[in-house]
């Protein structure tokens, strides 16, 4: 009985299985013509908007790359071939200045443009602000210039509003990304020492090769230059900063005119943040003063060294609260050389108010 009961199983399996092939051959998933395309409703007005600004702004992003005289021309920085970089630029102005990261350039004798059109020219650094992490480049016996990236005011930014960033991440040129302007009044070091102020966090997203290129707000106006991130990997984690278009307004005129920034300064040799935070002294304390300086002259007395006395701690700085170095030079900066700044000095239960000049201190 067992038997025939699997023997009737099996005859029905078989029944089955060929009803199975036969609804195949017919059924429309098995068609071997073409699908229609669906058709979608209309852009939203945020894709219409995003697809305007790379479209408008793309073309004036480009290329850079630097490159030593002794290095392989066909090593790149993703290869790790010595001595060459590749990053972005932007075009700043109808005389063929192109805006990009001090880094970038710095230990390249030569450099080339590459357009959006895939069109390459030589260029040459006409100025570096190693400060400030910018340089400026010429392009030469370039076809035809696509315009200067629009220029917008840093000053105007809110944390939260929308933050695009043209560039050639990891070489791969024409890139958009967007985020938002995640902070502002951030500070960063620079290879030269000192600090940039103001400047821009984005959690858009920029990885090596964006150095350099522009961060657009929704407009596609310039508002930062990016620069920098941090990063465990070194591929962007969301933490990403920009030089703030009013610095960078500033400073490249300067790079266009003579080469070079001033780099304003007062004569001064201060302690680090951390010995005046062990000392419980809120300012800025004078170690030394340079000799010959506005500082010495304006009669600032650094620490002594005999006693272990401190002298003078700067509290203000052209009315404004000193913390921190990074808040003098601040004000200093923005005052200039050739000027004079007003300074408020704490030496022990005193304080005083005195007029400092400002000298390019930059100067051999």
């Amino acid at each position: 009985m067992s038997r025939r009961f699997a023997l009737f199983l099996a005859v029905i399996a078989a029944v089955l299985v060929a009803l199975t092939l036969s609804n195949m051959k017919y059924s429309p998933w098995t068609n071997t013509a073409a699908r229609s395309v669906d058709q979608r409703g209309p852009l939203s007005d945020a894709e219409r908007a995003n697809i305007e600004l790379f479209e408008r702004v793309s073309p004036s992003v480009v290329q850079v790359a630097a490159r030593s005289a002794a290095s392989n021309p066909l090593a790149d920085e993703e290869s790790g071939g010595a001595g060459a970089a590749s990053g972005t630029g932007f075009i700043w102005d109808n005389g063929g200045h192109v805006v990009t990261n001090n880094h970038v350039v710095q230990n390249g004798s030569e450099v080339a443009i590459r357009f959006a059109s895939g069109e390459v020219a030589q260029a040459e650094i006409i100025g570096v602000a190693p400060n400030y992490d910018l340089a400026v480049l010429k392009i030469r016996n370039a076809k035809k210039l696509p315009p200067p990236v629009a220029l917008g005011s840093s000053t105007e930014l809110k944390v939260g509003q929308s933050a695009f960033a043209i560039g050639n991440p990891f070489g791969l040129d024409q890139s958009l990304t967007s985020g938002i302007i995640s902070a502002l009044k951030r500070r960063l070091p620079t290879s030269s020492g000192r600090e940039i102020s103001n400047v821009i966090q984005t959690d858009t997203a920029i990885n090596p090769g964006n150095s350099g290129g522009p961060l657009l707000d929704s407009a596609g106006r310039l508002i930062g230059v990016n620069t920098a991130i941090i990063s465990p990997s070194g591929s962007s984690a969301g933490i990403g900063f920009a030089i703030p278009a009013d610095i960078v307004n500033r400073v490249v005129p300067e790079l266009i005119k003579n080469g070079r920034v001033p780099t304003p300064g007062i004569g001064i040799v201060a302690a680090s943040e951390a010995v005046s935070t062990r000392l419980g002294v809120e300012g800025v304390i004078i170690v030394r003063t340079a000799p010959g300086s506005p500082a010495e002259r304006a009669g600032i007395r650094g620490v002594d060294f005999n006693s272990g006395a401190l002298g003078d701690v700067i509290i203000q700085a052209d009315g404004k609260p000193v913390h921190r170095l990074s808040d003098l030079t601040d004000q200093i900066e923005q005052v200039g050389a050739g000027k004079s700044i007003r300074i408020s000095l704490k030496r022990g239960a005193q304080t005083r108010d005195i007029n400092v000049d400002i000298v390019d201190i930059g100067r051999s």
